[in-house]
C-alpha cells in the first residue's frame, strides 16, 4: 500500500528526514504551518501533527484522509463530533511524554515550595536572605487522573519519599499509588493534598472538575499545579483563591485560552509560575514520537490496521 502523507510540525524537515529513510517510495509533503498545506490537501491520505495544531477547516479540505496520528497525548481536539469524519483513524502518542511531564512537575513542586522566585528577586538585588527551606519527603501529592502520565511521576514521587494518591473516573488501582479514590471524594481529598496535580484528560465530564469548591477545600499550605487541558480548572476560582491568600501558589502550564492574555492577573502574582505549554516538550520528542509513528506508519502500509497503537475512538 502506499499513500501520500501530511507532516504538519514544527520538526517537519527532521520527521520528513527520517520517515523517508525508513518509508522511501511513501510520498510526503512536510511543512510548519498549516497554510502551506492547502495546495496539496485533497490528495493527503494520513495527517501527522500535533492534534491541536490541525484546524478542522483542513481536515474538512483533506477529502481523502484515512488516518490521523497525533504526536500528542491528548485529541480532544479531534474527537469533538462532526470533526473527523466516521471513517478515518485516529492515534495518539500516549505513553512517551512521561519524562518530560514529570519533570516539569517536579521544577514546579520544588520550586513553588522553596520559594524560588523570591530568590530570584533577591538575587536581581543582590539582597542576601535565608529561609526554611521545604523538602518533598513526607508531602502528599494528589494526583488528578491515572493514566500513564500519573504512573511515571507517582513512582518518581516514591522515590522523593511521597505519598501519593490517585483520583480516577474508573480505575480502582495503579502502580505506584498509596491510595486510589474516585472523583465522587475529590473534595475530600483536595483537603489532604500539599500538592493537587492535575492530568486528567479534558472532556465534558472534566470541565472545570476542579471547581471553586475543590479549590476552597485545599489547605493554605497547599499548592495546585495543572499540566492537564486548560478547561479542567475554573481559572476564576484559582485566581479568586490565590488573591485571598487561601491557598500558598500554583503552577500552570495550560490555559483555558492560549497564549495567556496579557492582562491576566496570573503573569504578575509572585507566588505562580507560569509556563508556556511545554510539558510535553522535550530536545527529544522527535526520536520519543517515533517509537509510535514509525510502527503505526508501517502497519497502515500493510493494511494492519488492528496493530495500530493508541488508537481512539471517535
Amino acid at each position: 500500500m502506499t499513500a501520500r502523507i501530511l507532516i504538519l510540525d514544527m520538526n517537519a524537515d527532521m520527521y520528513h528526514a527520517r520517515l523517508k529513510r525508513t518509508f522511501p517510495t511513501v510520498e510526503f509533503l512536510a511543512v510548519h504551518k498549516a497554510a502551506d498545506a492547502e495546495a496539496g490537501i485533497d490528495s493527503i491520505e494520513v495527517i501527522i501533527a500535533l492534534g491541536h495544531h490541525i484546524p478542522n477547516a483542513l481536515i474538512a479540505k483533506a477529502k481523502n484522509l484515512k488516518w490521523v496520528q497525533a504526536l500528542t497525548t491528548g485529541t480532544d481536539t479531534l474527537t469533538v463530533p462532526g470533526v473527523l469524519p466516521p471513517q478515518v483513524l485516529l492515534t495518539s502518542t500516549r505513553g512517551i511524554h512521561g519524562p518530560q511531564m514529570s519533570e516539569l512537575a517536579f521544577m514546579n513542586m520544588i520550586a513553588l515550595q522553596r520559594n524560588f522566585r523570591k530568590m530570584q528577586r533577591n538575587q536581581a538585588e543582590a539582597k542576601w536572605e535565608q529561609w526554611g527551606q521545604p523538602i518533598l519527603e513526607g508531602k502528599t501529592i494528589v494526583i488528578v487522573g491515572l493514566g500513564l502520565l500519573a504512573e511515571h511521576l507517582a513512582e518518581r514521587c516514591k522515590l522523593f519519599g511521597m505519598t501519593t494518591i490517585g483520583v480516577s473516573g474508573g480505575r480502582g488501582t495503579a502502580p505506584h499509588f498509596d491510595e486510589v479514590h474516585p472523583r465522587a471524594e475529590l473534595v475530600k481529598l483536595a483537603a489532604r493534598a500539599d500538592f493537587l496535580m492535575l492530568l486528567v484528560p479534558y472532556s465534558p465530564d472534566t470541565h472545570h472538575l476542579i471547581n471553586r469548591d475543590v479549590i476552597a477545600a485545599m489547605k493554605p499550605s497547599a499548592f495546585l499545579i495543572n499540566l492537564a487541558r486548560g478547561g479542567v480548572l475554573d481559572e476564576a476560582a484559582l485566581i479568586e483563591h490565590l488573591q485571598a491568600g487561601k491557598i500558598a501558589g500554583a503552577g500552570l502550564d495550560i490555559f483555558s485560552k492560549q497564549p495567556l492574555p496579557p492582562d491576566n492577573p496570573l503573569w504578575k502574582m509572585p507566588n505562580v509560575i507560569i509556563t508556556p505549554n511545554i510539558g510535553g516538550r522535550s530536545d527529544r520528542f522527535v526520536e520519543q514520537t517515533m517509537r509510535i509513528v514509525e510502527p503505526n506508519l508501517q502497519a497502515f502500509l500493510d493494511g494492519r490496521l488492528k496493530d495500530l497503537q493508541n488508537l481512539i475512538a471517535h
